[in-house]
Formats: C-alpha cells, structure tokens, sequence
C-alpha cells in the first residue's frame, strides 16, 4: 500500500507541540515522510488548543484552510479543543476526532492503516478516547529538529483556576517517572545543547509519585546541557529548589512566573492561591539567587471582578514592584464551564483599553531589562536565521541578533545596541 505524505499541525502550547512531536516519530518510524505546518500533504493531523475562545476558533478554522490546499486530504484531529467540543469538527473531509489522551496511538493506528494491517477505528467520525489518563502516558520520545529540545515531564492539572478550562480537558495532574525524563535527557545530549522541562502545570512535578521539580533538577546534575524550566507557579520557589537550580551546571536563569493579576481581591477571585505580596517574596527569594535572572509573566486584563482600581493596581505591581523582564498580556476570555464563566463579562472596550495600557508596561519593561544586558558578555545559542542575520538566545532568554553565528552553535558575545525584539552584537 502506497503511503501517504502526512503533516502535523499544532496549535497552543509547548506541551501540545511535544506531543505532535512525539506523534511525527511514531509515524516517521512507521516509514512515512512526516512534515510539520500546513504544506501539502495527503493527510493532515490537527493538534488543537481550547485555552481560550480565540484559539479554539482558529483550531476550528484549521480544517477549512487544509480543505483549500487539498480538498481530498484526509484529517485526524484530537486535543484539547476536540475533547472541549467534540462536534465543531464534524464535518466533510474530517476521518476521525478524538481528544487528548492516546495521541500516540492515533499516530499508530495510521501507520497499521497504511501498513494493510488496519486497526479499525477510522471508518466513522468517533468521540473515543475522551477520558483523560489516570497515570502519565510514556509515549516514547519525539521527532524534531530544534536546537532547543522540549522534555514534557508532566500532564494535567489540579488548580482549578476559575477562568481555566485545562483541568476539565487535560485531566489531573501526573508526573512522568524520574527515569523516563532522564533517559530522553541522555538522548538529548548526542545532537542538541539546551533543553527545556515542560508541563501543563510544571510545579506539580513529583507530587503524584514521591518526587519534586527540584529533586529532577538534583538529578540532572550531570548533564553538559543548558537547561531551562517552563512556566512555573510561585508556590514551587523555595531555597531547596533554588538551591537545586543553581546546583545545575548550565542553568538558565530565566523563570516564567504565571501571575494573572497584581490585585489581591482579583487573584482570589481567580483561586490562585497567593496574594501579590507572597508573590513578590518569592521574585525577591529568586534574585536573591540569581541577580540576573529575567523575570517573565502572564497577565490577565479585563477578569470579570477587576475594577479599574484592580487593574490599576495590578499595572502598578507589574512596573513597580517586580519590573517583569517581559508580560505576556492576555485579554480575558470567558470560557463555559468554567466557574469565571457564569460571570458577567466587562465591555470590550474596557477590556481593549486595559490590554493596551499593561501592554505599554510590557514594552517599557522590556526594554529597560534589555538595556541591562548591554556590554555585557553572555554565551547565546544560535538558532536561526533572521533579518540576515543570525538569532538565539541568552542563559536569561534575551534575543541576540549577530552577523556571525550558525545554527546549534554556542557563542559567547558582548550585546552593543537594542534591536528589535533582541538586542545585537
């Protein structure tokens, strides 16, 4: 049997991306040719996203631009947005929906499918494969060709925030083994130079099987890569992991810190779990241990109990009090079935005007922690090609721009001027 040419499509997170990674393996090492985006294939798999209204839309909106460049391709979709709503992807040209558990096993199915050894499975649309895995899915480790190599140690999530529908599509929360993540670490070693732990709720790692976030951290003591963490949740800074961090022989001192909001009535209303002044003893805790460190966040504008006095005192939080290296700002986006969601929304143009207020913060910020690092000699690995020159990024996850470089290389330079989103040498 002729085997097709397949292309994955991913849509959201890291996480989301590891897994489509970890399906183009399997299908590579069926002999398929795999390729990654929306070029031409015969068969497309749709990884979606559902964390907000906006990106739900655009999994949705996926299939039609496949239908446009082949109108006889076959597509496979599943994730998030499909476990959300199984029936907006029902429709012609769509061979088979399933959600967010067995990705795996969708790429297997394909590869017996096209190997005249079907499975079965594929002849109707089905719903199958909805509920979420009670223990963490090995599923092997993923094709790709980054520099930097994403190692998914955890999935799902227990904190049930009041505007997050992830717990309800991911399931809770379950740690990979320790040895798993240190087996795909050695693999990573041969042919990249930094890698990055992910998870859809990367603090809780080790919670459900006896470990802890710094004890693998400890444990990848040996290793000669940089390494990086994902977002994490304040609740997982304290001396023993900062300790362990530091411990790291190419630690990237860069910490995403999810925040969502400075304002304390709002971060309740939210169930996070912290006030803004707990919050700020941790960042204080952080740089404490690394001067140097690049602070990141997201924030949330526009939840349905900020007032303007909440937002005011969420931007002044974000600027004063912790200077973010850089905000990820996000409108609100109300999503059924949450508890946020049974809440009365503010008018759009509040919203939009909140959104360009913090994200005139943003930009403030990043610059000002950008200005910082110039003169300052900083090893970047490079990665790619942009504007003709040659990009990667810093330990502390600044941009470089440089005229000589190479792909996968690591070069220690000395940053002169800001440019663009970086700076350059």
């Amino acid at each position: 049997m002729t085997k097709p040419v397949i292309a994955v499509y991913t849509l959201g997170c890291k996480v989301n991306q590891y897994d489509s990674d970890v399906m183009a393996a399997v299908l590579a090492d069926g002999g398929f040719t795999v390729h990654e985006g929306l070029v031409p294939a015969d068969v497309y798999i749709i990884d979606t996203c559902a964390v907000t209204a906006e990106a739900e839309r655009k999994s949705r909106q996926t299939v039609g631009k496949i239908m446009r460049i082949n109108a006889a391709a076959e597509i496979y979709v599943c994730g998030c947005a499909s476990q959300n709503n199984f029936a907006q992807f029902a429709r012609d040209g769509v061979k088979f929906i399933s959600g967010t558990k067995g990705k795996s096993d969708l790429a297997r199915k394909l590869v017996a499918r096209y190997s005249g050894r079907e499975e079965g499975g594929f002849d109707k649309i089905v719903s199958s494969d909805f509920a979420t895995a009670g223990r963490y899915e090995e599923d092997g480790f993923p094709l790709t060709s980054r520099t930097r190599r994403f190692i998914k140690i955890q999935d799902g999530c227990n904190n049930f925030c009041s505007y997050c529908l992830v717990p309800y599509l991911r399931g809770r929360s379950r740690s990979r083994s320790l040895s798993g993540v240190l087996a795909e670490v050695r693999a990573a070693e041969v042919d990249c130079n930094e890698i990055v732990l992910t998870g859809i709720n990367l603090s809780a790692y080790g919670n459900d099987i006896g470990t802890s976030l710094a004890a693998l951290l400890t444990a990848l003591q040996s290793t000669p890569l940089r390494v990086r963490l994902g977002s994490l949740e304040a609740g997982v800074i304290d001396e023993k992991f900062l300790e362990a961090a530091a411990g790291l022989r190419k630690f990237c001192p860069h910490f995403h810190l999810s925040l969502q909001s400075g304002d304390d009535g709002v971060l309740a209303a939210m169930n996070r779990h912290y006030t803004a002044e707990q919050y700020a003893e941790k960042v204080a805790l952080i740089r404490r241990y690394f001067p140097e460190a690049a602070l990141t966040t997201d924030v949330i504008v526009g939840f349905p109990t900020e007032t303007e006095q909440a937002f005011e005192n969420s931007r002044a939080f974000c600027r004063d009090t912790v200077k973010f290296a850089d905000i990820h700002v996000f409108p609100y986006s109300s999503r059924k079935g949450t508890a946020a969601g049974k809440m009365r929304v503010l008018p759009p143009e509040t919203v939009a005007a909140r959104q360009q207020s913090m994200s005139e913060v943003k930009r403030e910020l990043s610059a000002d922690f950008r200005l910082k690092q110039l003169g300052k000699p900083a090893e970047v690995l490079f990665e790619s090609k942009e504007d003709g020159m040659w990009c990667g990024h810093t330990p502390n996850y600044v941009k470089v721009y440089s005229s000589v470089g190479g792909h996968n290389t690591l070069s220690v330079v000395t940053p002169t001027a800001l440019y663009g989103d970086g700076v350059r040498v």
